[in-house]
């Protein structure tokens, strides 16, 4: 069994998900998961759906060498943004899970927040 690399402060409140030896691009995936912390977790699951439909953009801000401007990365104080498709995916997955994990535990899923992600 994996172990996780923060546990949550309060366990009876929270969920966890967790994905290994995903076939996705690394950098794709942390400027994706960059892109959704902090955010409730209907936003970001709405938010990943927009960004497969090319509707919203992911910005880079980290791996951005090469990575082309666009005009949807505007919203988030930068220029340069993709749409990372298979990461996104991936992630909607994980979010997936992670709210049928709240919702055996008993917890509201309307309130869930995306505190940890890595």
């Amino acid at each position: 069994m994996g172990r996780y690399s923060k546990e949550p402060d309060n366990p009876a409140k929270s969920c966890k998900a967790r994905g290994s030896n995903l076939r996705v691009h690394f950098k794709n995936t942390y400027e994706t998961a960059m892109a959704i912390r902090k955010l409730p977790l209907r936003r970001a699951v709405r938010y990943l759906k927009n960004v497969t439909e090319k509707k919203e953009c992911i910005p880079f801000r980290r791996f951005n060498g090469g990575v082309g401007r666009c005009a949807q990365a505007k919203q988030f104080g930068t220029t340069q943004g993709r749409w990372p498709k298979k990461s996104a995916e991936f992630l909607l997955q994980l979010l997936r899970n992670a709210e049928s994990n709240a919702d055996y535990k008993g917890l509201d899923v309307d309130r869930l927040v995306i505190d940890h992600i890595q």
